[in-house]
């Protein structure tokens, strides 16, 4: 399984990684690495890249493609480096496995101060219907970790369910401010066979019965072969969401990096939108005291029309396999 995901799983797209890894990036720790995809992807962004991973099939695999990484054993909630070791933490594709109450006060003791926790997930574009059908079709009638038997599984649930996953909370009191959201779209040419190999390495997929399993990928290729060409090829929508935040600086330090007053900055583009809030801020809509106000930049330009969907329109969420293969 650790060999079919270095293989089939996507990498960041070059915008995505622009937008997350700080310039200067000296330390840059990759958090449940898996094979390494996103680690190598930080090679020529950061002098030193450090790859933990809890698995050790995905280590084997990660050490033997990714030879200039230092690879280590390890969790999110008891990382092996030293207190104030690292510039960047990230986590790709994989935030949605940790215990938040743990992991983030291990990775802000890890982060010096100022530093970067970058968090993203590259995955395939369910705002396009027959993308979204393909999570249907994989497994038909076999309902996930948070839906009822009796619920209907349609496109529009599998996005809303996406609206749970990509997405981050920190706990109260973490000690990082200024988060800041962006969702990069690209395309990438697959083959149909790629595609179904893909699709094998999400989590629940896994853990189905040989029946479903049969059944639900000679769904995806009659699907898939309905929009190949002649070479059995397609092209695939994909989305990279992207979450950062800084590691808040001692108190008393100048620069007004710790801010606790509650204020909002749209950061305005073409192409991505940004939405950005202090600690505070997050804390009281966390608490239910102020509404969460996405502020994309489609509206800060005057368009009205929808705008896509990113994880600032998303409410908030908490190595191996993953449930959004």
């Amino acid at each position: 399984m650790a060999d079919s995901y270095d293989r089939v799983r996507p990498g960041p797209p070059q915008q995505a990684l622009d937008w997350l890894v700080p310039a200067g990036c000296e330390v840059a720790v990759d958090l449940a690495a898996g094979t390494g995809l996103f680690t190598r992807a930080l090679f020529g962004r950061a002098a030193r890249v450090v790859a933990v991973e809890p698995d050790e099939r995905m280590r084997e695999v990660l050490a033997e493609r990714s030879p200039g990484a230092d690879v280590r054993a390890g969790w999110a909630e008891a990382m092996p480096l030293p207190d104030a070791s690292a510039d960047a933490v990230f986590v790709s594709t994989a935030w949605h496995w940790f215990d938040p109450a743990r992991a983030v006060p291990e990775i802000a003791r890890v982060l010096r101060p100022g530093g970067r926790l970058g968090v993203i997930w590259t995955s395939r574009d369910r705002e396009e219907d027959w993308v979204a059908e393909l999570d249907l079709l994989r497994l038909p009638g076999v309902s996930g970790p948070d839906q009822g038997p009796a619920q209907q599984r349609t496109a529009s649930g599998v996005r809303a369910r996406l609206d749970r996953h990509h997405s981050v909370r920190l706990p109260p009191g973490a000690d990082f401010h200024g988060q800041e959201v962006a969702s990069f779209g690209f395309t990438r040419t697959i083959s149909v066979d790629g595609v179904l190999e893909w699709l094998t390495t999400n989590s629940e997929f896994i853990t189905a019965t040989a029946a479903e399993r049969a059944a639900g990928l000679a769904s995806c290729r009659t699907a898939l072969a309905a929009r190949a060409d002649s070479a059995g090829d397609l092209v695939m929508p994909m989305q990279s969401w992207c979450w950062r935040a800084q590691r808040s600086l001692p108190s008393g330090s100048s620069k007004g990096e710790n801010e606790s007053a509650v204020g909002w900055q749209v950061t305005a583009s073409p192409t991505i939108s940004v939405w950005e809030r202090t600690t505070a801020e997050h804390t009281a809509i966390s608490r239910g005291i102020l509404p969460s106000r996405p502020i994309t930049a489609a509206r800060a330009m005057g368009d009205r029309r929808t705008p896509r969907r990113t994880p600032s329109n998303r409410p908030g969420h908490s190595g191996g396999a993953t449930a959004s293969g």
